[in-house]
């Protein structure tokens, strides 16, 4: 039997044998079953309250952004600003992942967001970051840069450490509730922050953020060490080229890595220029944007569901016919005026994107060797940074020629992508 399917952690954590009693009541469903795990629950509500933040963020920073300057490019910018450390730190941040406890750059981690939202929050309380203040929205492209360090640096943990907290054949399925959650939260937190920008302005919502990212710093002190195994040899850099020519000899692993990103960077510019959707082509404003968010976290809370219910079958199936639905649906958003089917087009977005996302990620953590996890982790998180880049060029595809053709040719090329994976690639159509 593999080991990946053997694998108990050794580090105390609980596992399907030491569970309490409100676990062995959630591990009967076998939709919720990660969730016996006590440590898990710890990470997971942690994990909730870091997301919440996120959640809010993507309403705020880009309609801020939006208002005070009005262009689609400088909207870019803020998302290239986060993209350029990100990329730099990420690959350091897997090193860190396969040397140290992963719960300190959790903790860390949110630590940091908490003082940069912090800082954000003061800028506005004091009008120091308003309309009046020509030139001020630097502070925002300036804090998602220092954001992309803390995530390049902390984000591979995260990820990774889900594999020491639950066992092989639970992976998905945790996977899948952290998805759950996430996109739950998208149902909420949208509207809560477009709530609270229309009746206290944006400065409540950065507050608000502090205090979600303080929450996840309680919690994360919950979960139990995981442990340390031995420390790769070699210095930091040396580390880094270890780890791309493990990928590198790993079809599987590098393949599903380029289709993840492929489907990230050719997906992401909707949630970016999403500000100028809602308000110049839809003409629903903050209010609307939360709904329409919460209506794809609602389609990406289904497909979750559904997920973490699936037996570990046909999943690299699954992911390609995700990618091709994203992209279909991307398509269609991008074209229609009509609130009512932006609606069902936005959630069939949610579908798809759940669908893709949650499947290369467990995929990638599935077949890595434990040893490697944290680096190759480190490259999967690099697809977000990578996303900012094709941001940025959507943003000017926006600015040139509307923002429209800017999510719709992103579409068409995801939708190519993923017809060509289907067509030639078997043996991640087969991947179990």
């Amino acid at each position: 039997m593999d080991e990946r399917v053997e694998k108990k952690v050794e580090t105390g954590i609980e596992t399907r044998t030491g569970v309490s009693r409100s676990g062995r009541a959630l591990g009967n469903l076998r939709t919720f079953s990660s969730l016996k795990n006590r440590v898990y629950r710890f990470y997971y509500a942690g994990m909730l309250g870091q997301m919440a933040s996120m959640n809010m963020q993507q309403i705020a920073s880009g309609l801020l952004l939006e208002r005070l300057t009005g262009s689609p490019a400088i909207v870019g910018l803020m998302s290239l600003a986060n993209a350029i450390p990100m990329l730099v730190f990420s690959l350091f941040g897997g090193v860190i992942a396969d040397r140290i406890e992963k719960k300190l750059m959790l903790i860390l981690g949110q630590a940091a967001f908490a003082v940069l939202s912090l800082g954000v929050a003061i800028a506005l309380n004091v009008d120091y970051l308003s309309a009046a203040r020509q030139g001020s929205w630097w502070i925002l492209v300036l804090s998602s840069g220092l954001q992309g360090v803390v995530m390049g640096l902390a984000m591979p943990s995260r990820a990774a450490i889900i594999n020491d907290i639950v066992s092989g054949e639970e992976l998905m399925n945790a996977i899948s509730l952290n998805f759950m959650g996430m996109n739950a939260l998208q149902l909420v937190a949208p509207v809560a922050a477009g709530f609270l920008v229309d009746a206290f302005d944006f400065k409540a919502v950065y507050y608000a953020m502090t205090v979600f990212y303080l929450i996840a710093i309680v919690l994360f002190t919950f979960v139990a060490a995981t442990g340390k195994r031995a420390a790769p040899r070699g210095n930091a850099v040396t580390q880094v080229k270890q780890g791309l020519e493990y990928v590198w000899r790993q079809e599987n692993i590098r393949l599903v890595l380029f289709l993840s990103v492929a489907a990230v960077v050719l997906s992401s510019p909707w949630g970016m220029l999403m500000p100028f959707f809602v308000d110049d082509i839809l003409h629903v404003g903050a209010g609307g944007m939360g709904i329409l968010l919460s209506t794809s976290g609602a389609g990406a809370v289904l497909a979750s569901i559904l997920l973490a219910s699936l037996p570990n079958r046909r999943r690299g199936m699954i992911m390609l016919v995700g990618a091709l639905l994203l992209g279909l649906s991307l398509c269609g958003f991008a074209s229609s005026r009509l609130w009512l089917l932006s609606l069902l087009l936005i959630a069939l977005v949610g579908i798809g994107g759940t669908l893709t996302m949650t499947l290369t990620n467990t995929l990638v953590q599935y077949y890595a060797d434990d040893n490697y996890r944290g680096r190759v982790m480190s490259l999967f998180m690099m697809q977000f940074g990578l996303a900012s880049f094709g941001n940025f060029a959507s943003g000017l595809i926006g600015q040139e020629f509307g923002v429209q053709w800017a999510v719709g040719s992103f579409a068409i090329v995801l939708v190519l992508v993923a017809v060509f994976a289907l067509a030639v690639l078997p043996q991640i159509r087969m991947l179990d």
